[in-house]
């Protein structure tokens, strides 16, 4: 799935999409929708991650497989890139690789899993919370120190005894 996930369902016969937007919204893709077809080093230059990498994601089972062209050459899309998007967005908050394979599987496995996606993502996000509080408290002990030099050196010399 995507940064943007879409879902369509079927409810007494009438057909509902649910979007599960980021609050960025993605950068834009190179290519337009239907002419989406990198290559890894193409990929490589667009995230700034390496082909060694991309292909371990896809190894490792983080990214779904990607789909090839006659010649075996890796194709990505668009729905690659968007999932490499929030990929980088998930290491960002410290969420560790295992979690975020996890949370790929549950994406394959369909909706049934809305819930444990729900609360992997509960536990990142209380984390990142955590992490931020403690850096905003490091933040204030740096203000603290800058504040005080500033002032040492604005303060007029003392004569020596």
């Amino acid at each position: 799935m995507t940064v943007m996930e879409t879902e369509t369902e079927t409810r007494a016969g009438t057909a509902s999409t649910r979007t599960d937007l980021c609050a960025a919204p993605p950068r834009a893709h190179p290519r337009p929708e239907g002419q989406d077809r990198y290559t890894i080093s193409e990929v490589a230059a667009f995230t700034g991650l390496t082909a060694h990498t991309l292909r371990w994601y896809e190894r490792i089972g983080l990214m779904s497989t990607v789909d090839r062209s006659h010649t075996g050459q890796r194709r990505f899309t668009n729905r690659d890139l968007d999932w490499l998007s929030f990929v980088g967005k998930l290491r960002l908050t410290g969420m560790p690789v295992a979690d975020m394979v996890r949370y790929a599987e549950l994406i394959r496995e369909g909706e049934h899993t809305f819930e444990e996606r729900q609360e992997l993502l509960e536990a990142t996000r209380r984390d990142v919370r955590t992490r931020i509080a403690e850096l905003q408290d490091t933040l204030a002990v740096l203000d603290h120190k800058i504040e005080f030099y500033a002032g040492a050196r604005r303060a007029p010399e003392r004569p020596r005894a």
